[in-house]
């Protein structure tokens, strides 16, 4: 009898032996997804003209000049960008702060021909490089107020005006300053 049991017992081991390996035989695949690519856009901005804006000389007060300026963005994504100026006072006659500097969009009558009306909207106006040196924006991190939002591969004409006022004194003579603009650009995708 004791056989008997024994023989029993090990049978259904066997059994529960082979039903464990019978369930670990399972069908299988897998699928592979190479190549994935990842690349960078980029923000790149530049001027035309690239350097100076105005080269003026023997400049009377009541005299204004005016210039186009074209902002492009050569970069592949969506860019905001500021404005920002430094003026020189060399000679201590501060004609930097006697300048008036007007900033605006493409002339809404003649548009095609960009800032002979000087009819845009404005932008900017007060002297040379500003209070703080912002003239238009803020080239803080973010949209802040006054910022302009240029596409990815496009540009915009803004139009400078540099004018001595009639009430330019007699300080203001064989006085001489030099302005730099800076353009500070960023991204608008997730900032």
């Amino acid at each position: 009898m004791i056989t008997k049991v024994l023989a029993s017992i090990l049978v259904l081991v066997m059994m529960g032996g082979a039903m464990t390996l019978g369930t670990n035989a399972v069908f299988s695949d897998a699928a592979t997804l190479g190549t994935n690519t990842f690349q960078t856009g980029n923000i790149d901005i530049s001027t035309s003209p690239a350097s100076a804006l105005f080269t003026v000389s023997a400049m009377m007060p009541g005299d204004s000049v005016t210039q186009p300026l074209t902002v492009n963005n050569d970069g592949s994504a969506e860019l905001r960008y500021a404005i920002s100026a430094s003026a020189t006072d060399p000679d201590g006659n501060a004609l930097k702060d006697q300048l008036t500097l007007t900033i605006k969009t493409v002339d809404s009558t003649t548009p095609g021909v960009p800032c002979d009306d000087f009819d845009g909207t404005q932008l900017y106006s007060g002297d040379l490089d500003g209070t703080t040196g912002a003239l238009i924006g803020d080239n803080s991190q973010g949209a802040q107020a006054g910022d302009r939002v240029i596409a990815a591969s496009s540009n915009e004409v803004l139009c400078f005006q540099v004018s001595l006022p009639l009430s330019a004194g007699n300080g203001a003579q064989n006085a001489a300053t030099d302005a730099t603009f800076t353009f500070d650009a960023e991204q608008t995708a997730n900032n």
